[in-house]
């Protein structure tokens, strides 16, 4: 199971070879490493209640970390998720909610993008001295003034979109490029390799700034995409849940072998390290993944859309072991890393997330920073949290396809605590009419603050746009 590719062998030999880096200089800010799957279940992993997976190196990893049990991604599909993750604001306001097409996500030679003159978590950190990286998939705009290295990210290694973004019948998207910096290295890269390569990419990269502060983005192209995701040899055909068990249990290995490198470069007391996804799973059948207890699957939103997995860890200022039932969300972690390197973040009236650095440090008493909590399709409010009840709003029309709405183009209001009912089994709208009152307010405050598809909300600006986009950046360089 974890026979490794010559590559990652020989790095990890370099690893033990140079030995531990010096200790941390007094004051030194942490470095930040980041594992971000792509659409992976609440339940996929087994310090999530997943009995079907072999995730040893995470149920690990948990038992030394603190545990998040009501952490919601920014929206329930892609790029609009990492749009509030780079920026610390809602996608709507981003007008990255849909794209240019009004479809789900942004899809290959699209004119849209992430808008350059929005601040991101890698500007912030970079800004204080970081060494930025990103491994793995973007997702937020594929022509040059998009690309994460013209978004705060020294350097760069993967596919700029989804990996099942690719030629086929009916379509003509040109083949999956695999990117270094602004240049694709390889066109139709064998995708039952990233998961490894990601891997050899970021202990090569720990590896190489050890003696400096680093943020690193382990933005895994798996599980990935709607049809099954893919394993390397070692992997494939080896879970019990068909690709994609294979998928999540080498992502597993992944972040073993990420974790062991820290260890060996001495920098696991300097390195705050999260383990978290960018939406839930898709609905797949016979194999896919898991989001009980919770209902729904991504591009819903049920609990299941939005509520992910999250896992933060750093020795000694951490508590490991421990759980917070406190609400937080993707897009808080901008604030917390600035708050963590010394920076500055955009004030609360440009950014929706605030540091929840409290929640990850247990201090006693430590409450969400949040009245309440939106949940999105496309451009349409369509649920509210606050506290343990989430309103689902009564709508004329609803837009698009959320799974859990009536499909009669027509949905009631609907009531249900989401602590003791993750599985919005139970309807209570008729027993609670004064939280039914007060979370309309809100969802009315939401409409008006970040925007619906009748509203324009306050602060919302357009999203990055360029005239005539080609598939400038899709051919491998000569």
């Amino acid at each position: 199971m974890n026979r490794l590719f010559s590559p990652l062998a020989l790095l990890l030999v370099t690893v033990c070879a140079l030995g531990p880096a010096r200790a941390a200089q007094a004051g030194r800010p942490p470095n930040i490493l980041m594992f971000f799957c792509d659409n992976l279940g609440y339940g996929d992993i087994g310090a999530y209640g997943s009995t079907l997976h072999r995730t040893p190196n995470l149920d690990r990893f948990a038992t030394e970390s603190r545990k998040f049990t009501h952490f919601y991604t920014a929206a329930n599909v892609c790029t609009p998720s990492r749009a509030g993750l780079m920026t610390g604001i809602h996608p709507r306001r981003l007008n990255l909610h849909a794209n240019a097409r009004q479809g789900a996500v942004l899809q290959p030679g699209e004119p849209i993008g992430l808008h350059p003159s929005e601040t991101t978590v890698a500007e912030v950190l970079k800004s204080a001295g970081y060494t930025t990286m990103l491994i793995g998939k973007w997702h937020l705009g594929d022509q040059p003034a998009f690309l994460p290295t013209r978004q705060g990210f020294d350097e760069y290694w993967g596919i700029p979109y989804s990996d099942d973004m690719t030629p086929r019948e009916g379509q003509t998207w040109p083949p999956l490029p695999l990117m270094r910096g602004e240049s694709v290295i390889e066109a139709g890269p064998d995708r039952n390799e990233l998961t490894k390569r990601e891997t050899a990419e970021a202990i090569r990269f720990i590896t190489a700034n050890r003696a400096r502060p680093f943020f690193l983005l382990i933005s895994h192209a798996m599980p990935g995409s709607t049809h099954a995701p893919f394993a390397s040899d070692a992997f494939r055909g080896k879970s019990r849940n068909g690709p994609h068990g294979d998928s999540v249990e080498e992502l597993d290995w992944s972040a073993g072998e990420v974790l062991s490198a820290l260890r060996k470069l001495g920098l696991d007391d300097d390195t705050l390290v999260i383990w978290t996804a960018d939406n839930s799973c898709t609905r797949r059948t016979p194999h896919g993944g898991s989001n009980a207890p919770l209902s729904g699957y991504m591009n819903s939103t049920a609990e299941g859309g939005n509520r992910v997995p999250f896992l933060a860890r750093w020795p000694s200022r951490i508590p490991a072991g421990t759980t917070s039932a406190e609400l937080a969300t993707m897009m808080d972690l901008l604030p917390t890393f600035a708050r963590l390197a010394g920076s500055t973040a955009p004030g609360p009236e440009v950014i929706d997330g605030r540091d929840v650095w409290p929640l990850l440090a247990g201090t006693p008493g430590a409450r969400t920073p949040h009245e309440a909590f939106y949940y999105y399709h496309y451009d349409q409010l369509q649920a509210v949290r606050s506290g343990p009840w989430k309103l689902f709003v009564p709508l004329r029309q609803v837009r698009q396809n959320a799974a859990l709405l009536a499909r009669d183009g027509s949905a009631p209001a609907r009531l249900y605590d989401v602590v003791a009912d993750p599985g919005e089994k139970n309807d209570v709208l008729a027993a609670h009419p004064e939280v039914v009152a007060r979370l309309t307010a809100l969802a009315a405050r939401g409409r008006e603050h970040i925007g619906d598809y009748e509203t324009e909300g306050r602060g919302v600006r357009p999203a990055g746009w360029i005239r005539n986009p080609q598939y400038q950046v899709l051919k491998p360089s000569p």
